[in-house]
């Protein structure tokens, strides 16, 4: 495992033939050797590889007994040389009883043996025909030339943060699977080796069992499977080979293929233990029920920038094909209706510039008063033209408002913010933080005078990228009575306009050009030919970077060190090293001295795993320092 937490895990499915132990092991051999070659640091093999699993009552015969531990020792032997922890599958005699066992070697040891818990006897399976149960008790036996190895179901085999677990094929598919206590007991990743047949509809079934699992454990699982090769009197065998992780499939391998495959990825055990630690995940089996064996690696370290994993360069955007959009925006619309069902269905206030937050808000305030049963036209989209307001953003305000049917308000803010600056000693003309605030409060002032007037609320539009970054005026845009964006990133928001444009042909065209138009404050006056003369992500980053920076700090608890790892294999190609550092200095520095902002924020909705609000997920002293993150991260250079 490298010092960001990353282990290589390889599932590896080789060619095996029925009873031929000789070239079993040869193919086994081969197969783990490619994978420890291209830095697998954990390899499963599938169930009974050695042997074959379909080798019926042969299993009874002493010589194929025999050649499988006398092919086991010479595999511990390889094994000096692979670098890897490796499980073998193999039939294994003690006390008059066979056992159908993982093998789990590193480095020229023979850590454990561990049986197989159930035992499928239904349909084309009859292994208590040859085999019995695995017990949680240990048995010390010798066994492969080694001495007091350990046989029982309850062990686990650490290296540093890496806790291994094992199970074999049925157990997967049981009420409650071994791998349940073995996660309970600290595992962080499970190993099954398994010979599960191939029937119509059952790969699909399998992939979900392994997501769940792994998500109910909160832990990496690898599953390899037996393949071509095995007898195929009555059934067949495809061959898997499936690496997962909390839910997710990592790698998996081609099925019914004639050669041997291999599933190669990197797993995050980092980050697998953060989120048990998040959850309140603690052990509840009793350790002493578990014996725990140590091993050492001892490979080479994972390249930085060539991880084996998929790293969503948007992770708040959901996957192509994905029907999240409707779920993200029914929570937002039935979190405002809930609200507003509370004060009476009362009006709503939404100060609309023509940009994405506003636009993102209007629409959803559409949607609440149309599930409530409410007229639009109570709903008071409020312009509010200042200093730099450009004719293409007022434009696009007024012409969503008339296509959304609801009540459209002009109040100019220009005159009363001069006013102010001038009562202030300004001279109206530097574009200072003060000239700007100024404006940004008196929309806010006039927002909530107006919704007074009305006897409504004030819906704030500001997403959660603006408030992770501080980028709002405290106590100006930073405020409202119900924030329906408040966990909405700023990619996302974009994400979900265009979702909305494509399922709104009425209103594609405005909110496509809403889209293309540069994300601005408009508190500096516009250049020559009415053009944008704020541009955000010139002052702050680009909101990509800046959402992905958020999401693996916050979701994921990442360092500021793997964070620009892993922006570096994102982002290669878009943005230069140097870039990266740059907006991710500012990140740190901007989001711990932000806090203050968060800590007073209104009501609103969360949508997705990230939300900063103070009663919620995020919680912060205002005046904590950042030294240890910026820190980090200079001395990653």
């Amino acid at each position: 495992m490298d010092r960001d937490g990353f282990a290589r895990i390889a599932a590896v499915v080789p060619e095996v033939r029925v009873a031929d132990v000789a070239f079993n092991e040869k193919a086994l051999s081969e197969a783990i050797r490619r994978a420890a070659d291209a830095g697998a640091e954990v390899i499963v093999t599938p169930e009974l590889g050695l042997t074959g699993y379909s080798c019926g009552d042969l299993f009874l015969q002493q010589p194929l007994l025999d050649q499988a531990e006398e092919a086991l020792g010479r595999l511990i032997a390889a094994s000096a040389d692979w670098h890897a922890l490796v499980a073998v599958g193999l039939p294994v005699r003690h006390h008059g009883l066979l056992y159908n066992c993982a093998a789990v070697l590193c480095r020229g040891t023979l850590h454990g043996l561990v049986p197989k818990t159930w035992l499928p006897e239904y349909g084309e399976y009859y292994e208590k025909r040859w085999f019995a149960p695995g017990m949680p008790g240990i048995s010390e036996i010798s066994f492969a030339g080694e001495t007091y190895i350990p046989l029982g179901t309850r062990q686990l085999f650490q290296s540093g943060q890496l806790v291994v677990g094992v199970e074999i094929c049925e157990d997967l598919w049981t009420p409650i699977p071994p791998s349940s206590y073995a996660a309970q007991a600290g595992a962080n990743l499970i190993l099954n080796l398994s010979a599960s047949n191939e029937v119509a509809g059952k790969h699909a079934y399998l992939l979900d069992l392994l997501r769940q699992q792994s998500a109910r454990l909160r832990c990496a699982y690898a599953y390899a499977s037996a393949g071509f090769g095995e007898s195929s009197s009555d059934v067949v065998y495809s061959g898997n080979g499936i690496v997962a992780e909390n839910g997710r499939i990592l790698a998996s391998t081609e099925r019914f293929s004639l050669d041997s495959r291999m599933a190669l990825a990197d797993v995050d055990i980092q980050l697998l233990d953060h989120d048990r630690a998040k959850a309140g995940h603690r052990p509840v089996q009793a350790q002493d029920t578990f014996i725990n064996q140590t091993f050492a690696i001892g490979g080479r370290p994972i390249a930085p920038h060539a991880l084996l994993r998929p790293i969503a360069r948007r992770p708040f955007v959901p996957a192509p094909g994905s029907d999240r959009c409707e779920e993200i925006s029914s929570i937002q619309v039935c979190g405002l209706a809930r609200r507003l069902r509370q004060l009476g269905g009362c009006t709503s206030v939404i100060g609309v510039s023509g940009g994405l937050d506003s636009t993102l808000a209007l629409l959803v305030a559409v949607g609440a008063y149309d599930l409530l049963g409410l007229g639009r036209e109570r709903i008071h989209a409020v312009t509010m033209p200042g200093f730099a307001t450009t004719g293409r953003t007022h434009s696009n305000a007024r012409i969503l408002c008339e296509k959304l049917g609801v009540s459209f308000v002009e109040i100019p803010i220009g005159q009363a913010a001069a006013d102010h600056l001038r009562a202030l000693g300004h001279d109206g003309v530097t574009t200072d933080v003060t000239y700007e605030n100024a404006q940004a409060r008196e929309r806010t002032q006039v927002l909530m005078d107006y919704s007074n007037k009305l006897g409504g609320i004030v819906i704030g539009t500001g997403d959660l990228s603006e408030l992770a970054l501080g980028w709002c005026t405290y106590n100006g845009d930073h405020m409202s009575m119900y924030g329906v964006n408040a966990s909405v990133p700023k990619t996302l928001v974009r994400h979900l306009i265009r979702h909305y444009a494509d399922k709104l042909p009425e209103l594609s065209a405005v909110l496509q050009d809403i889209l293309d138009t540069p994300v601005s404050p408009e508190l500096v006056p516009a250049k020559e030919g009415d053009r944008i003369a704020q541009l955000t992500e010139d002052l702050v980053g680009p909101y990509e970077l800046h959402d992905f920076f958020l999401y693996n700090m916050v979701r994921n608890g990442y360092s500021p060190r793997k964070i620009r790892r892993l922006a570096l294999q994102a982002f290669h190609g878009i943005y230069t090293p140097d870039i990266i550092d740059k907006w991710l200095r500012v990140f740190y520095r901007r989001f711990f001295a932000q806090q203050f902002k968060r800590n007073c924020l209104p009501d609103g909705p969360k949508v997705g795993s990230v939300c900063l609000s103070p009663r919620g997920d995020w919680r912060m002293p205002a005046d904590a320092s950042a030294y240890l993150w910026l820190n980090d991260l200079e001395n990653e250079q």
